[in-house]
C-alpha cells in the first residue's frame, strides 16, 4: 500500500479523534460534568480561560471547574465546532475551534469565542496539553472551517 495514503488515513483517524475531543468539551459543558471535561487533559496541562485567568497542572484546572462549571449552564448552552488542525508532528496538533454561547431561546450570548488547543496523543489518546480560550473581539471577522466536515454527527457515550 502506498505510504502517502496510510499517512492521508492516519491523519484523517487522528482529525476525527480530535474532533471527538472537542465534541466531548462541548458535552461536559453543556451537562456541567466536570470530570468528563478534567478527563480530556494531561495532568501538567496549561489552560488560559477566555477571561485571561491561568491555570497550570490538572489540580488548578480541576478546582477551578469544578467551581465554576456547575450551574453554568443554568441559562445558557455553548457550542464548539472543530475548524483547522496543524499537526506539528505525528503526535502533536494545534488545532483551532470556534465556539459560541447561546440563551435558553437559542440567541447568541456574547462574542463568539476562538479557541486554540495544542494537543498531545498520549498512548492513542488525544489530549488537552495547552489551551488559551479567546474572546472573538470583532464577531463580524469571520472565523472559516479548513477541516472537512465530520461524515456524520460525533456521539459522546
Amino acid at each position: 500500500m502506498d505510504t502517502a495514503i496510510l499517512i492521508d488515513e492516519q491523519k484523517r483517524q487522528d482529525i476525527e479523534a480530535i474532533r471527538e475531543v472537542v465534541a466531548k468539551v462541548q458535552h461536559s459543558q453543556q451537562n456541567e460534568l466536570p470530570d468528563e471535561f478534567l478527563s480530556l487533559f494531561r495532568e501538567d496541562a496549561i489552560y488560559t480561560a477566555p477571561h485571561g485567568k491561568i491555570l497550570t497542572g490538572i489540580a488548578e484546572i480541576a478546582e477551578f471547574t469544578r467551581r465554576v462549571l456547575p450551574g453554568a449552564m443554568e441559562n445558557a448552552t455553548v457550542t464548539y465546532e472543530l475548524i483547522d488542525v496543524l499537526f506539528i508532528r505525528s503526535d502533536v496538533a494545534a488545532v483551532k475551534v470556534k465556539g459560541q454561547h447561546y440563551t435558553l431561546e437559542g440567541k447568541p450570548d456574547g462574542n463568539p469565542n476562538s479557541p486554540l488547543y495544542v494537543m498531545s496523543k498520549e498512548h492513542g489518546k488525544w489530549l488537552l496539553t495547552a489551551c488559551q480560550g479567546t474572546f472573538q473581539l470583532y464577531p463580524e471577522f469571520d472565523i472559516p472551517t479548513r477541516i472537512p466536515p465530520a461524515p456524520e454527527n460525533v456521539e459522546v457515550d
